[in-house]
């Protein structure tokens, strides 16, 4: 058997995987990408698509920063004809109890200081900007004009075949079965159906399956999988409908360019599982509760409800660390908001791969930091 090599392996072809395969190919490293089905198959496929600056602390703020000034031009610099939807309608954090509202403040008061244009908006004029939103029982919110929303399947296949377009190997319905690993470094990897490649980095970046691989070189992860459903409807009017994103229940919406509504909420009794399952009892209560939010959509027709799995540690943030095996970079447990951090994600990855400091301090993101106890919680988080 032929082994083949190259200079940096990817396991995993989401957005994380497909980027930094094209940030690499840009600078000359010889890169092979493994995804077990198609790009963009697992989370980075099957997500919700918002992009947002609002976090509360520094260093997922930098990292989020950059997505939005990477985000505008993307269509073009990918050049691979595709549509990626790019569109600032904003996005809206609504509280409904004052404790909530002081932290959406502090959030705030952090990502102004980093020159990010948010802001606080009274229920008054949340009404004048939005008339046709039901604002009972809220009392404030958070709101930047610069988020929005961008074709999740389309970001991550643009961002593949430019990659391929530079010279990467992506190898698609080719499932890993098990990292190598030789004397405490990383080797390679070997395919399910016997193909054995080689290489002195590996980067790994399969959301939730990435704990199972990591395991075949004796690298234990805190990272699980767990269900989340969306649905979207079918087309009405465009009105510019920004992300809704309601923290009493944790129910979600916007309105795609297309016209379609996607709507989601979170619900901690969805199964730890990768499995893809529809669930009836997210239908009937992401319908009741966005309906009181938005009274238009009574009647509108609900056209597609599917699933896909967040790869959660902890501390719901994820992990940018090489790993105890030399060579093994991570790149996983991104706990549901890992999709808008593609561009920044990347970046990051490419910079440890080839030795370069890291455009942000990734210290907080670090493995250790789970057997230390010294968890890294974000308080804008669902």
């Amino acid at each position: 058997m032929t082994i083949k090599t190259a200079d940096v392996i990817i396991v995993g072809g989401g957005v994380h995987g497909a980027s930094t395969a094209y940030e690499l190919a840009k600078a000359g490293v010889k890169t092979a990408l493994f995804e077990q089905m198609y790009l963009g198959f697992g989370g980075s496929g099957r997500c919700a698509a918002g992009l947002r600056q609002h976090f509360g602390t520094e260093t997922n703020l930098r990292m989020a920063k950059y997505n939005l000034q990477v985000l505008p031009t993307l269509e073009e610099e990918l050049d691979t004809g595709m549509k990626l939807e790019f569109t600032q309608w904003g996005y809206m954090w609504v509280a409904y109890a004052d404790s909530v509202l002081a932290q959406l403040q502090k959030n705030v008061d952090l990502q102004k200081s980093l020159d990010i244009p948010s802001e606080m908006l009274t229920p008054a004029e949340i009404h004048k900007r939005w008339p046709y939103l039901n604002l009972e029982g809220i009392v404030g919110a958070a709101f930047c004009g610069e988020d929005g929303h961008i074709n999740p399947q389309t970001m991550t296949l643009a961002y593949g075949y430019a990659a391929r377009r530079l010279g990467a190997t992506i190898k698609t319905y080719t499932p890993v079965a098990k990292l190598l690993a030789e004397n405490g470094r990383i080797k390679g990897i070997v395919t399910e159906s016997g193909e054995e490649w080689h290489a002195p980095k590996v980067l790994l970046c399969a959301g939730a399956w990435s704990t199972p691989l990591a395991k075949t070189v004796g690298v234990d992860l805190p990272v699980y999988p767990e269900r989340h459903n969306c649905l979207i409807t079918e087309p009405v009017e465009v009105f510019e409908c920004p992300m809704v994103l309601c923290l009493d229940d944790g129910a979600y919406f916007k309105q795609c360019p297309n016209g379609t509504f996607l709507l989601g909420r979170d619900d901690q009794d969805e199964p730890h599982t990768v499995e893809a399952g529809n669930s009836a009892k997210f239908l009937e209560g992401v319908t009741t509760s966005v309906l009181k939010r938005i009274p238009a959509l009574k009647g509108v027709r609900v056209v597609h409800q599917w699933s896909g799995a967040y790869d959660n540690t902890p501390d719901h943030n994820a992990i940018i660390d090489w790993a105890p095996v030399g060579g093994l970079l991570l790149d996983c447990g991104w706990s549901g908001h890992g999709f808008q951090f593609g561009p920044s994600g990347g970046r990051v990855c490419k910079e440890l791969l080839m030795g370069e400091k890291p455009f942000v301090d990734l210290h907080r993101f670090r493995l250790s930091r789970f057997a230390e106890n010294d968890l890294f919680f974000e308080p804008a988080f669902i």
